[in-house]
């Protein structure tokens, strides 16, 4: 991208630990503590909806074994979208949230760009979906998105998933997720003609910013809930910080 237009704070799956995780009361209140861009996990029903959650299972933060029974160890994409829309994604983290649904990725499209918020959507395959999981969510963001002067962040761990995302909508900007320096991981950014990188924060020195920075990417971290890590970042010069703490940085 010649322009990055993203704003350096990034509020981690709406409000972090606030409120409960990819539902639309985090993203809200996030934007109530000023917030204008939301990390964002999206994966795919059996049916092909794009909605977010971030762990392969329900359990953790969906009510799915009382709806479903014990077998809800099984991954949201063993149920269609209209079975996933009954669930209570809210109960798990307070009963002030009880009730709240799971959203799709259309969901948060339009509140975000009702708002002019922007976002990162991670693309959370399933385990076996790794490209499909990229060209379904790249479709479905090239459409909500469409003609929108700022474009979401599509990031993955999987390699596959972003070939998925870049052969069906090479317009929108890619950044490659690592929580390892694995062998490969410039080139593979490189391959992938990704926007930016985004570590672990704990992988950015001296050293892997300016061979990041060099070869074009913008650098971003995940997930930054300390003064100290956040000060150490900045000084550093890296472009972008997820955190949790939407309570605690003022994003400015």
């Amino acid at each position: 991208m010649k322009d990055w237009p993203y704003p350096r704070w990034v509020a981690h799956r709406g409000a972090g630990k606030l409120a409960p995780e990819n539902t639309m009361a985090a993203f809200r209140l996030g934007a109530q503590h000023g917030y204008r861009m939301f990390e964002c996990d999206a994966k795919l029903s059996a049916d092909g909806v794009p909605f977010l959650m971030h762990d392969a299972t329900l359990a953790r933060t969906t009510n799915a074994r009382d709806i479903f029974g014990p077998a809800a160890s099984n991954t949201g994409g063993d149920h269609s979208w209209s079975e996933l829309a009954k669930l209570d994604a809210g109960g798990w983290h307070s009963r002030a949230y009880a009730g709240e649904p799971l959203p799709t990725l259309e969901n948060l499209a339009l509140f975000c760009l009702a708002n002019g918020y922007h976002l990162n959507i991670e693309i959370k395959p399933t385990p076996g979906t790794e490209r499909r999981a990229g060209e379904v969510v790249a479709r479905h963001a090239d459409r909500l998105w469409n003609n929108a002067p700022v474009p979401p962040l599509l990031t993955s761990f999987q390699p596959e998933a972003l070939e998925g995302a870049m052969s069906t909508a090479a317009n929108l900007p890619r950044g490659l997720l690592l929580d390892t320096l694995w062998k490969g991981w410039l080139e593979t950014a490189l391959a992938l003609e990704c926007a930016a990188i985004v570590c672990n924060h704990t992988l950015w020195d001296t050293s892997t910013v300016t061979q990041a920075q060099s070869a074009g990417f913008k650098c971003l971290s995940y997930t930054v809930n300390d003064e100290w890590a956040a000060q150490r970042l900045i000084a550093l010069g890296t472009d972008g910080i997820i955190t949790d703490r939407v309570d605690l940085f003022a994003p400015g």
